[in-house]
């Protein structure tokens, strides 16, 4: 792939910024790995710095990864959302006897996944809450069950959170363990749980939650196994900008140690139905101006390292996804077809969105769809609209697309 060169906005942004500003943007034009202060200055930049800034992360996209916004076909399952842990900014999660708890039979997970599967989705992302009494090879029989019904599809599933509670309630060691999983035909694994990687913040937000440390040995050993995992972070809460760069940049480190990560996701926090924001003290998640940051930065600081970055429409709604993908973003995400968790925090957003209503969106702004696997890899490539495939009719509920109000989080 060509170089190629920064076009006339972005280098009149980048000559309009402060200097201090320029000198770092210049820095990571030269490939240069940038240091915790530099980032710091560059997650609190506003005005023209901002605009620099989303310039050069724009630019560093295209000389990563291209002009094409990929996104996948799948179906999110959340098979229960009875769960001890009780994170605060959590609306999904039920105690066992609350009316609306459900849990769903291995034969409705499926049926979903086959559903999903006929039309035309090749993931399904699986992730749930933590129930008591959960059996300790649920996870490993769910598993087996998709696959044995649906040997093609991949399986996307089981956050840190889950697999550490697998291995505690199984006794196995964590090696053990994943590979058992992926004996069984575990895909990838949601890198999700992570939210903030600083245990300060973590301890505000879920004392329960596993450790950041936890986290890190989790997401290592399975890349370590050959199990590939997604990155995120939950963003918009009681967190300061700080927090988002060393979270970045310890990503980074993991990143060039192991090569594991397929992309990054940054996941804005809905607060409108969560403890956190109630009574804890939350900002009500983040405005336009920080989810352009947090994207730019994301690619800036994880350039040469990680190359997809991801937006969540379900958190960021289509308006704001589209600026972030011209902010560094590369991928739109998946269809989802259904997605819990979001919803239940207070998004507006989400329940499916047809591959023709992604790739009309991704035209508006100037640029090629291509529908990819979970691993990136390039399925089709849909250079003319004249000759894309006609839509299938779907009963599944899809995403209003009027404007709202855009407040974000996330389950990927």
């Amino acid at each position: 792939m060509a170089t190629p060169t920064i076009n006339a906005i972005g280098l009149t942004a980048l000559e309009s910024c402060p200097a201090k500003t320029r000198e770092i943007l210049h820095a990571a034009l030269s490939g240069t790995e940038l240091t915790f202060e530099q980032g710091l200055l560059l997650a609190n930049a506003e005005g023209s710095a901002l605009e620099a800034l989303v310039a050069i992360a724009d630019h560093l996209r295209q000389k990563a990864v291209g002009g094409a916004i990929t996104y996948v076909v799948n179906r999110n399952i959340n098979f229960t959302n009875v769960c001890f842990v009780g994170c605060s900014f959590c609306g999904f999660g039920r105690g066992p006897s609350a009316p609306d708890a459900y849990s769903l039979s291995f034969e409705e997970v499926v049926r979903r996944a086959s559903e999903a599967w006929d039309r035309g989705a090749t993931e399904v992302c699986v992730q749930g809450g933590l129930p008591r009494d959960l059996d300790g090879f649920f996870y490993r029989n769910l598993l087996r069950s998709i696959k044995h019904a649906i040997p093609k599809m991949h399986v996307h599933a089981f956050s840190p959170m889950e697999i550490d509670y697998g291995v505690t309630k199984t006794g196995m060691p964590l090696r053990d363990y994943l590979q058992m999983m992926k004996d069984e035909g575990l895909g990838s694994i949601p890198g999700t749980a992570a939210e903030i990687l600083d245990d300060r913040v973590r301890q505000e937000l879920s004392p329960n939650k596993l450790p950041a440390a936890r986290w890190v040995e989790i997401i290592t050993t399975a890349h370590e196994l050959g199990i590939p995992t997604t990155s995120t972070m939950m963003y918009g809460h009681v967190e300061e900008p700080a927090d988002w760069v060393r979270h970045i940049l310890l990503l980074r480190f993991i990143q060039k140690r192991t090569g594991g990560f397929t992309e990054f996701v940054p996941l804005g926090f809905i607060h409108e139905n969560t403890r956190l924001y109630r009574h804890g003290g939350a900002r009500p998640g983040a405005k336009r101006d920080e989810h352009l940051r947090v994207h730019a930065l994301a690619r800036i600081l994880l350039h040469g390292a990680i190359k997809n970055l991801q937006v969540s429409w379900v958190k960021l709604g289509f308006e704001t996804s589209l600026a972030c993908l011209q902010a560094g973003a590369n991928d739109f995400s998946g269809t989802l077809m259904e997605e819990s968790i979001s919803k239940a925090a207070g998004a507006t957003f989400g329940e499916y969105v047809a591959p023709e209503e992604f790739r009309a969106r991704i035209r508006s702004i100037g640029r090629v769809p291509a529908e990819r696997t979970t691993t990136y890899k390039i399925r089709r490539v849909f250079e003319d609209s004249e000759a894309d495939p006609q839509p299938a009719p779907t009963t599944l509920p899809m995403v209003q697309t009027v404007s709202h109000v855009t407040y974000t989080e996330g389950a990927y």
